[in-house]
């Protein structure tokens, strides 16, 4: 297969679509980012990159912590309105629809509408060019039992997870294996 190469830039794809919650819980905030992903298991870890003129930048390296909210593949047009607009002159809560409801472990609310909510106490920040990147130790996570297997896993399939990529929202599509499936074939 014949390759061309082209000009450097992140072209990994997908990624994950979230809403990041922030700030207080009298005033939050809503940012959507597809900078987002895991980086450590022990401890649970994520990282989340963010422009530092960034309202919710303000909001987490003030407060120290934040909460990713998964949403659904058909929550895409309110996710899409949470990154087009500013929480600096929006109310994004009120105008979207959504719910924040407290979270357990930190001082800032979750989107009662995303079924997966992390919970994040921000570890360390590293500036690394046009974002920074916030490492968030996860301390809880909130799930919708509708999205849990009898076995209390996350079953992707109800979950409907939102991805991103080259400036368009995408639904997953087929399970296509499990953790070692190959290996099992063999």
């Amino acid at each position: 297969m014949a390759k061309a190469t082209i000009k450097p830039s992140t072209y990994l794809y997908p990624v994950p679509a979230v809403m990041v919650t922030s700030g207080p819980r009298e005033g939050p905030n809503i940012i959507t980012l597809a900078w987002v992903g895991t980086i450590c298991s022990s401890p649970p870890m994520v990282g989340i990159s963010i422009r530092p003129s960034r309202y919710s930048h303000e909001l987490i390296t003030k407060h120290g912590e934040f909460a990713v909210n998964l949403p659904t593949a058909d929550q895409a047009g309110i996710v899409d309105y949470c990154g087009m607009v500013s929480g600096r002159d929006v109310d994004k809560f009120a105008e979207a629809g959504l719910t924040a409801l407290p979270a357990n472990a930190i001082a800032t609310v979750i989107i009662g509408e995303c079924p997966l909510n992390l919970e994040c106490k921000v570890q360390q920040v590293l500036s690394l060019g046009s974002h920074d990147l916030f490492v968030g130790k996860v301390v809880a996570v909130q799930v919708d039992e509708g999205i849990l297997t009898a076995k209390g896993q996350l079953d992707l399939h109800r979950a409907m997870p939102l991805a991103y990529g080259e400036h368009e929202y995408w639904g997953l599509g087929e399970r296509l294996g499990f953790y070692g499936f190959s290996a099992k074939k063999r």
